[in-house]
């Protein structure tokens, strides 16, 4: 038998795929003869592999599909003559690249222009993929967007719809004195309005109050409602405000009562369940993530989890591949398995609701079981690229979806890269732990080919996002099992459900374990370039890490030195310090707490001592803040008003660290937060005043900080005609810097020498910023904390009518309340103002330099 290192090459069959080992360009190859491929991951040896060779991957679709992709992100929200033109142009350059490369080959010449042939055909493919693309998008927006509904938008037209839920609804608990808001998605089928009835199928989202909580998923419904024009960019065509109670129309058909019945039955066994289980095992097996907690969200963000709340293409592929392993485990005959799983997969999608996150995620597990499989590998790409053009037809809007970005990038790390960095590292591991390869593999290719779309995202890359995902791997398969058990077990009987559900508890805990422990761990996450720019920058050093891998590998062995001097020197430099390069920053004057979606600001009276206005609705991160800025005492507690999310962290004060007072709204609304607020203040034997305009303030050891109230007015404090936000205290509060090296601020308008003057607005309403804009008369400011988180319910006169060259905004990321708002921005924007916002800028603070007011930032 001939050795398999000596095959020569001319008997080798042309129709096997060539591996896809390539030797090291450098004349001083490894002592091993060790092979890499050319993404820098070892590949094993090949006699270990008995000189297995790896199929190529097929790029011929992949890359039109991603290529159509491109363009429709820019393409689909223009109107439907833009989209047919450039449909039409793609079509007609792709069949004249076709008709050249045909000439070529009838000429005789193929051979030497072989190079031109694959081009000019990957070309016109690439152009047809985006012509059907292009073409399927005017399609879509020429039905939405027949009929008088978008007519009837602009002019905000009081209208009577029927139509169809998309969406099931979603109830979003508003932190105000105002009612719980409940957003969903109607395809309108009929619209009445202006004397005029129209038979339409336009999409719309509809804002309504809880009376349309409990109307069906995919039920029909009936009301009055007031329509509107929906933001640019928007893929519905109108927003509708309904003014009556929605009527239903007839019966939901047996197939979607019977899975409303499941998922139901599995939201109740799942209740005696510990918080975090309760949690995520409604989210992996129907899709459900409204029980899961902000904190728990928040980590699983963080560390790069979120994947595992919610209904994936891992959890597809799960249900796939348990489906194939019971039928070879009962003997099902191999040409029934795929029907078998085909039904499984159908009834998955059932249970889960057939939204369009849920049937991307079921192409993309199909997809990515397929790419997992040795046999069928080769086809994984074309496969690939197939659902992407399948799923940007069937809604062109995917192409903006961050999900769906995510969805396809995951699938084609799994694809390409999963299958040969596992065994690599299989190769170097014992025997016993080989199954760790593909293990470590999986977390690894995701999370590489997704960073730059999750820095797009957050800001920030996750140095945790692999270990985290490898440690919680094991349990997302009996989490998913066990929950679709409990569902089916729980429509037969409750009890039996609930028992069932407590064996996916502890993995489902042991998940949100993971996440938690994460998103504690120091220099988890690193803050990036933000936005496109810090996306192209990571996807340039990813490509060039990946491309270089070899050549680094091999000097990294030559000079073990030289290779860690780069790693410890990018550690030096992120790793955080002590001093004038951390935090508390020098000659701070304002610092913003990032607390969620709350007010948490703090003014220094001297070292390690603190006003602090407002405390979040949060305890444990407000006292991170606080323990980020070193604050030992609080010399003044200002509470705006009562809501939760400015009080609700006071807990981390109490007991833990000395308030000498606290100053509150005289208006007790709501009654019971604020009575219990006031008891706790009581208890822990903080004095604590009602303030109204007119009163001053002094803190510091020499009156260095100093403030004037301005709202509410004693009249209307004591009338009961203020509500809760428009009873909020407004402080002008000024900083001296007299007594300092640095130079004096002042406000554009205000004399210099005056110390830095900033004005706390709480969450006033317009009527009560009138007020204070008058009894402020044309005092000028430097910086302004804008009211309401941003809300689009502002006095424009005093946003702007103030000078204020820095804007302080406390808002939570991802808060479903739309702050800060447009409107708001806008108004800033106009003026030149520096906006700062804790969802995007983390905590922040202004410091006095030698050029006025600078900004440092935790992100």
């Amino acid at each position: 038998m001939t050795h398999p290192s000596r095959t020569d090459p001319s008997r080798t069959d042309p129709s096997r795929t060539a591996p896809t080992r390539v030797d090291l360009p450098h004349p001083h190859p490894s002592r091993t003869g060790e092979a890499v491929t050319s993404l820098g991951i070892p590949e094993p040896d090949a006699e270990i592999e008995g000189q297995q060779e790896s199929p190529r991957l097929d790029l011929r679709l992949l890359i039109p599909a991603l290529s159509a992709w491109a363009v429709l992100v820019a393409a689909v929200v223009h109107d439907v003559r833009t989209q047919l033109l450039g449909a039409l142009a793609c079509l007609l350059t792709g069949a004249f690249l076709l008709w050249l490369a045909g000439r070529s080959t009838r000429r005789g010449r193929r051979r030497e222009r072989r190079w031109w042939l694959q081009i000019s055909g990957l070309l016109a493919l690439s152009l047809v993929a985006t012509s059907l693309v292009l073409g399927a998008s005017a399609a879509h927006r020429a039905t939405e967007h027949a009929g008088t509904v978008p007519e009837l938008a602009q002019e905000r037209a009081v209208v009577t719809l029927t139509g169809v839920v998309l969406t099931e609804p979603r109830v979003i608990t508003r932190g105000d004195e105002r009612p719980d808001l409940v957003v969903l998605e109607l395809r309108v089928t009929h619209v009445v309005g202006r004397g005029e009835g129209s038979s339409v199928g336009t999409p719309v989202v509809v804002f309504a109050d809880k009376q349309w909580a409990g109307v069906p998923w995919r039920g029909t419904v009936t009301a009055r409602a007031r329509l509107g024009p929906p933001d640019p960019g928007d893929s519905v065509v109108a927003v509708a405000t309904p003014l009556d109670p929605p009527t239903l129309h007839g019966e939901q058909g047996r197939v979607l009562a019977g899975v409303e019945h499941v998922r139901e039955r599995l939201r109740q066994a799942v209740d005696p369940l510990p918080v975090d289980a309760r949690a995520l095992i409604p989210g992996l097996v129907i899709g459900d993530t409204s029980l899961t907690p902000p904190d728990l969200s928040d980590a699983m963000l963080a560390t790069g989890m979120s994947h595992l709340s919610a209904v994936s293409g891992s959890n597809v592929a799960i249900v796939l591949g348990v489906a194939v392993l019971f039928c070879g485990w009962v003997g099902v005959p191999r040409r029934w398995r795929p029907l078998v799983a085909l039904v499984c997969l159908v009834g998955f999608v059932l249970l889960c609701r057939p939204e369009p996150s849920v049937l991307r995620a079921g192409a993309m597990g199909v997809v990515g079981l397929i790419g997992l499989s040795a046999s069928r590998r080769s086809v994984s790409l074309p496969a690939l690229g197939t659902a992407v053009l399948v799923l940007l037809c069937w809604d062109p809007w995917l192409a903006r979806s961050y999900g769906f970005a995510l969805s396809t990038l995951a699938t084609l790390g799994l694809v390409v890269f999963a299958r040969p960095w596992g065994d690599a590292i299989a190769s170097r591991l014992p025997r016993r732990l080989s199954l760790l390869g593909d293990a470590i593999a999986i977390p690894l290719a995701a999370q590489v080919v997704c960073a730059p779309v999750i820095v797009l995202l957050q800001g920030t890359v996750s140095t945790v996002a692999v270990l985290t995902n490898l440690l919680a791997a094991p349990f997302v398969a009996p989490t998913t099992i066990a929950g679709i058990g409990a569902a089916l077990a729980g429509t037969v009987w409750l009890p039996l459900g609930v028992l069932v559900a407590w064996v996916a508890a502890l993995p489902a805990w042991l998940i949100g374990a993971v996440a938690r422990w994460g998103a504690t761990v120091p220099m988890g996450t690193i803050g990036w370039v933000e936005g496109v720019a810090g996306a192209w920058l990571l996807t340039l050093l990813t490509v060039a890490v990946l491309a270089l891998g070899p050549w680094l590998r091999w000097h990294a062995r030559r000079r073990p030195g030289l290779a860690w001097a780069p790693l410890l020197l990018g550690l030096a430099l992120v790793w955080p310090t002590p001093g004038r390069h951390g935090w508390p920053p020098q000659d701070w004057v304002v610092a913003g707490c990032d607390v969620g979606q709350g007010d948490a600001f703090m003014v220094p009276t001297g070292p390690g001592r603190v006003v602090l206005i407002d405390t979040g609705p949060d305890p444990a991160l407000l006292a991170t803040c606080l323990d980020l800025l070193g604050v030992e005492q609080v010399d003044g507690l200002v509470l705006t008003h009562f809501h939760a999310d400015h009080v609700g962290g006071i807990d981390a004060l109490l007991g833990r660290v000395p308030v000498a007072a606290a100053y509150v709204t005289p208006v007790r609304d709501p009654p019971a937060d604020a009575d219990q607020v006031l008891a706790d203040l009581a208890a822990a034997n903080i004095p604590t005043y009602a303030v109204t305009s007119g009163d001053s303030l002094v803190w510091g050891d020499s009156g260095q900080v100093r403030g004037e109230v301005v709202w509410p007015p004693p009249e209307r404090a004591g009338s009961g005609s203020l509500g809760a936000n428009d009873a909020s205290v407004v402080l002008d509060l000024t900083v001296s810097t007299a007594t300092g090296d640095l130079p004096q601020a002042g406000g554009r308008g205000a004399e210099p020498g005056d110390g830095i003057r900033m004005l706390f607005t709480g969450d006033i309403e317009p009527g009560a910023a009138r007020g204070v804009r008058r009894a402020l008369a044309g005092a000028q400011f430097d910086v302004l904390k804008v009211a309401h988180h941003g809300s689009a319910a502002q006095d424009e006169s005093l946003v702007t009518g103030i000078g204020a060259t820095v804007a302080l905004i406390g808002v939570g990321a991802d808060n479903t309340f739309g702050h800060p708002s447009r409107t708001a921005l806008s108004m800033l924007a106009e003026t030149g103002t520096v906006v700062l916002r804790t969802d995007r800028d983390g905590a922040y603070a202004l410091v006095l330099t030698e050029a006025g007011l600078g900004v440092t930032t935790q992100k």
